[in-house]
């Protein structure tokens, strides 16, 4: 069961003027379940995004970049989950192609402005011609407010949907920012382990679009981890269909850009978030905060280390305050002149380690109260300086072994 973490309300999710969203059952993989999502965007919209670091990345990564990179315009995304086409070389990428011919002949828009995604199961031939018959179905179903539908439509191993939305005035104008995503397995912050979609319909210069995506994406999906694979289809979009009416925004370190911006971060953070709670098997919600560090860097490297670490992860589902593996992990992050003498270590309210050695205070059964907690921050003070970094991350259980040795059955 996800951890704190309930589906959607679809009532709470804002349309984005400007943007229509479409399902439809392909059977990529399973009959019966929309596997199939079209986003729509009016002419206009601009977009920005970030993919996975993972070098065999999949075909419909690759071809997303060459779109953005063509400069076209974005007018439509095409999702199917069920098959990654990864690891399908020249013809998985011809497959993507066809994919984004078939809906820009639909719309009568260049094949260029269609953006693939693809989630599932690597190195098997993606069923195209299956994406090909259903698309007419899912443009008739186009809708401003089909976001739920579209939050379940790119589920994979995910036990929940994924979405979240905010509203914001600018100049005197509301302005929307909606987003959905999906991931509950294969995460670890090397860009942003999942799928996820964001839009807005804030007038903004194309141009800021992509500091402002990799800032969101640096502040939430780049700060949680699973299991620490990084998948080969990772990918976060970020489009603003330019339709709120206000003047644009040319900057982000404006009153309008700010507003913006908070907007945005917020709701990649809570998307991010909802990753971490419906990880695969996951039974506690769990955030690492290191601080005292003399750079950001190095207290990322300690708080990664501790989030990554399967024998923290697994001290944590059986509650057991083990902690002495918390420690180990900070010691082998890879912060070379760090002194140990100096560590201090809470979990919640109890003080566990003070000066690099067990507190006097501190007794097992209070340790082991913290980590029976559905939530439970892990807070180390290197005491090196005034930085800080924040990481969420989940246990690991009897039930990630078995849903992973079962996922293609």
């Amino acid at each position: 069961m996800p951890v704190n973490l309930a589906a959607p309300d679809p009532a709470q999710l804002h349309p984005v003027p400007g943007l229509r969203i479409g399902t439809a059952m392909a059977g990529v993989r399973k009959a019966g379940r929309r596997d199939l999502v079209v986003f729509a965007f009016d002419e206009g919209a601009a977009a920005a995004g970030v993919f996975t670091s993972n070098r065999y990345c999949a075909a419909p990564v690759q071809l997303c970049r060459e779109h953005l990179a063509a400069g076209a315009g974005i007018r439509a995304f095409v999702i199917n989950t069920g098959n990654a086409n990864a690891g399908t070389g020249a013809d998985g990428l011809a497959r993507a192609r066809r994919s984004c011919d078939a809906l820009a002949a639909l719309m009568h828009v260049a094949p260029a402005q269609v953006l693939p995604f693809s989630t599932g199961v690597i190195m098997e031939t993606l069923p195209v011609e299956r994406i090909e018959a259903a698309l007419p179905a899912a443009l008739a179903s186009l809708r401003d407010d089909g976001w739920a539908d579209a939050a379940a439509g790119i589920m994979t191993t995910d036990t929940l949907p994924k979405a979240a939305s905010r509203r914001v005035t600018i100049d005197g104008r509301s302005v929307t920012v909606t987003g959905i995503s999906k991931g509950a397995g294969m995460i670890r912050p090397n860009m942003a382990t999942m799928l996820g979609f964001i839009a807005t319909d804030a007038v903004i210069a194309p141009a800021l679009l992509q500091p402002l995506i990799k800032e969101a994406a640096d502040l939430s999906f780049n700060r949680i981890t699973i299991d620490g694979d990084t998948s080969t289809n990772d990918s976060l979009l970020l489009v603003a269909t330019r339709r709120a009416g206000h003047a644009e925004i040319g900057a982000l370190d404006t009153a309008a850009g700010r507003t913006l911006r908070d907007a945005v971060v917020a709701v990649a953070q809570q998307l991010a978030q909802a990753i971490v709670r419906d990880g695969e098997g996951a039974t506690k919600f769990i955030t690492v905060r290191v601080d005292g560090g003399r750079d950001e860097a190095e207290c990322r490297l300690a708080a990664y280390a501790i989030a990554h670490s399967p024998l923290v992860k697994t001290a944590f589902f059986a509650s057991d305050p083990n902690l002495g593996r918390i420690l180990a992990a900070v010691g082998y992050a890879g912060i070379g002149d760090l002194d140990q003498n100096l560590i201090d270590l809470h979990l919640d309210e109890v003080h566990v380690v003070r000066d690099g050695g067990r507190h006097p205070d501190y007794r097992e059964e209070d340790g082991q109260r913290v980590m029976k907690r559905s939530e439970i921050t892990v807070r180390v003070d290197l005491h090196r300086g005034a930085a800080s970094a924040l990481v969420w991350t989940c246990d690991l259980s009897h039930d990630y072994v078995s849903i992973n040795a079962d996922y293609r059955s």
